[in-house]
């Protein structure tokens, strides 16, 4: 039998052709999905068969990078093609202004139906229409209806579960769940299930013209939740504790101080255990998406927000620029059109994925956007230009990050400070820059800029023509500054006018 893309005839491998039905959208978010918890990046431990399928039916991004090592301001970046600076969402409690041009809206006006379910950090009550979602089940309103729908089976007495959530107020080990034990409730009542039966039945349903579905799940954020049927998943004792050096004594978070090497291969089971489910609710999305035969005509992408730290240099948690916290997955499937099996090992960020949907999907750019497109690689070949470096920013902190293939640097102000809940012994240490070489070092333990400070410098320059050419007060910059003083400036988190 003929399938519909088949019959149309395929389209050309970027875009598609004036008579032919342009691609759907399917867009799948990890929150806090590290780079390497994932069977398809060489991780024999990782539980991901799902994903890992659809990196063998794709391409994946291997050295993808955050712009924001932190939830709001990576999503909304990306949903505007704009560096968190740029687009008003500058911390964790940002909210996007509606005059911010989306990619949700650029798809309506091509002629898409937009939804998204799940959780999208968007810090306002959600009503159909949000940023350009025609159908909007998220946050506060897809809590809500999980709850309401849920009839929850009883979990029997003499199985131990976790307490509520209350992290900063318990003991770490508590609210990490260094004790692996399970949500309170059964797989099928569990939210991440719900949410996944929703974009199942939406796909069942699809619309008569196409469409762009966001289906963004709460796994493996902490408290790193499964059900009761993961409980045993995993062994805590076959998980190695990461290498804590002298070096890192002093900016390791208070509050991970008295976490023992029990409490931590507890906590790397848990959140191994989440993207366990995490990995199986994306497998019955996907499953949906190819029994009605609509995965030959859509795109499915799936990214991580930001990563976390699993104990590398004393931490458990994203907030910070070392590898775990700002590398994550990013994976493009179409058949006939991308790549199957492909890895892509050259620098990428997430601010890319903005220009490379609205290419792929056949709709016009944004006015204003600060990434590059993807779509040479899809197309199964390398741009003219691959990235030489990635920049990332964490205003909580006033801290950035430029990484090349070789070197990564570090800079902070050291002047704010931490509001994030990971105070140090040095609540404002004052500025410091780190340089790591990643090839000779990759675990990131050897600060190299007092023997290469012509390094440090060039990319301390390169991270202020970032600034520069992309922050939209960079007109008011004050003249006659010191490199590091106008670093400083640019650093310094500012509300939208």
């Amino acid at each position: 039998m003929l399938s519909r893309r088949s019959f149309l005839g395929a389209p050309a491998l970027v875009g598609c052709s004036p008579t032919s039905r342009r691609p759907n959208l399917l867009f799948l978010i990890g929150d806090d999905h590290r780079h390497d918890v994932l069977g398809a990046a060489g991780n024999p431990l990782a539980q991901t068969p799902n994903l890992d399928r659809l990196a063998r039916q794709g391409t994946r991004f291997s050295h993808h990078y955050v712009n924001y090592p932190m939830c709001t301001p990576s999503r909304q970046s990306v949903l505007t093609g704009l560096l968190p600076h740029a687009c008003g969402v500058p911390l964790l409690s940002s909210v996007l202004a509606d005059e911010q041009v989306t990619l949700a809206e650029q798809l309506q006006r091509a002629g898409y139906l937009t939804a998204a379910f799940g959780k999208m950090h968007f810090n306002r009550k959600p009503a159909p229409g949000i940023h350009g979602f025609d159908i909007a089940l998220v946050d506060g309103a897809f809590q809500e209806a999980w709850r309401a729908e849920a009839k929850p089976r009883p979990v029997p007495p003499e199985i131990p579960v976790k307490p509520p959530w209350r992290p900063f107020r318990d003991p770490a080990r508590i609210w990490l769940n260094a004790d692996k034990l399970p949500y309170p409730r059964y797989q099928e009542d569990m939210a991440g299930a719900f949410l996944a039966r929703k974009a199942a039945a939406f796909l069942r349903k699809p619309p008569r013209r196409p469409f762009a579905l966001w289906v963004s799940f709460l796994e493996p954020h902490s408290p790193f939740d499964f059900p009761i049927e993961y409980r045993e998943r995993f062994d805590p004792a076959r998980f190695a504790v990461p290498r804590v050096g002298p070096e890192d004594t002093w900016q390791i978070p208070l509050i991970f101080r008295e976490l023992s090497d029990r409490d931590k291969q507890g906590i790397i089971a848990a959140y191994y255990t989440a993207v366990a489910f995490l990995d199986r609710n994306i497998g019955v999305v996907l499953d949906a998406l190819a029994g009605t035969g609509l995965d030959e005509e859509t795109l499915v992408v799936y990214w991580g927000d930001n990563g976390y730290s699993l104990g590398e240099h004393g931490r458990f948690e994203k907030h910070c620029f070392y590898e775990p916290a700002v590398r994550v997955p990013l994976i493009f499937r179409f058949p006939g059109r991308i790549p199957a099996g492909r890895v892509v090992e050259e620098l990428t960020e997430s601010l890319d994925l903005t220009p490379t949907l609205l290419e792929f999907l056949g709709a016009p750019p944004l006015e204003r956007m600060q990434g590059e497109s993807l779509t040479p690689y899809l197309a199964g070949g390398r741009p003219a230009r691959p990235r030489r470096h990635v920049f990332s920013e964490y205003l909580h902190n006033e801290e950035l990050m430029i990484r090349t293939r070789r070197w990564k640097l570090i800079y902070c102000s050291g002047k704010r400070a931490r509001d994030d809940g990971y105070q140090t012994d040095r609540p404002t240490p004052g500025r410091y820059l780190r340089l790591f070489d990643v090839e000779a070092d990759p675990g990131e333990f050897a600060d190299r800029s007092a023997a290469h400070p012509e390094v440090a410098a060039e990319l301390l320059e390169l991270a202020l023509r970032r600034f520069r050419a992309t922050h939209p007060e960079a007109g008011r910059e004050p003249p006659g500054l010191a490199l590091q003083d106008a670093l400083d400036w640019y650093l310094t988190p500012r509300r939208p006018a």
